[in-house]
């Protein structure tokens, strides 16, 4: 398996300003494994797909420490209204005081694996189709995979648990007897320095912890209800708000 440079860094203006807004630039750490490139064709329909809309701010949140949050999930609250996280639930792949670097995991495209990463195919979950893993680089393909117990076999990095990062280089068969599922995404979201905390100190997100199935939920559009129904706190009753507010 051949490590390669992750994507560039992030940089700051000449006037010292941050990059853009939530999830819309490269954040300044690098993947763990290279991400492997989409046709043309693949490429023309992402791009028909998002980014979506202009972010704008959450209500007021209470995590603002900088500590790492790798491998866990943030969950959109119901006042972020930027269309890109609208229930999103992401992934965090990568934070420090660096930035952050996550996928949706909850957002299902009308591509099939089998027509853009054919040899994957077999090993896709249910709905073996691409999922948009956010705004950035949306010709980028990241394979994520479950690995019960062990260290995993090659071709395979750990992000947090049994989650981890999957070498779409790598042969199939190299993996496919230690994988428990393979899910495939198209592009990922990244933060500056400092541009996550500060949307968790607007109240953008709930931060929780990520559980294996999360990554193959088999029915995506209700991971959202699903991962705030599971906690024990007030956040469970989240679950039970409206997609339209006015309903509320």
């Amino acid at each position: 398996m051949v490590m390669a440079d992750r994507p560039p860094r992030a940089r700051r203006s000449a006037d010292g300003r941050a990059p853009g807004p939530r999830g819309r630039g490269p954040r300044d750490a690098p993947l763990p494994l290279r991400p492997r490139s989409f046709s043309a064709p693949f490429r023309n329909v992402m791009e028909g797909l998002g980014p979506r809309g202009s972010p704008k701010c959450g209500i007021i949140g209470d995590m603002t420490e900088v500590t790492s949050l790798t491998g866990r999930l943030l969950v959109a609250t119901p006042a972020l209204t930027d269309p890109n996280f609208d229930r999103a639930v992401v992934l965090l792949l990568d934070h420090d005081e660096e930035g952050s670097l996550g996928i949706v995991l909850n957002r299902p495209t009308p591509v099939d694996v089998k027509d853009v990463l054919e040899p994957w195919a077999a090993l896709a979950g249910e709905p073996g189709v691409v999922f948009q893993g956010g705004p950035v680089s949306l010709d980028a393909a990241l394979g994520i995979a479950v690995v019960p117990g062990g260290e995993g076999p090659l071709g395979w990095r750990r992000v947090h648990g049994a989650i981890g990062l999957v070498d779409l280089e790598a042969p199939p068969e190299l993996l496919a007897a230690e994988l428990g599922s393979l899910r495939i995404f198209a592009g990922y979201s990244g933060w500056g320095p400092g541009q996550l905390e500060n949307e968790l100190e607007e109240g953008a997100w709930y931060v929780v912890e990520s559980e294996p199935g999360d990554v193959y939920a088999p029915d995506p559009q209700r991971l959202w209800r699903a991962v705030l129904r599971r906690q024990r706190s007030e956040l469970a009753m989240v679950a039970t708000y409206p997609d339209d507010p006015s309903l509320n």
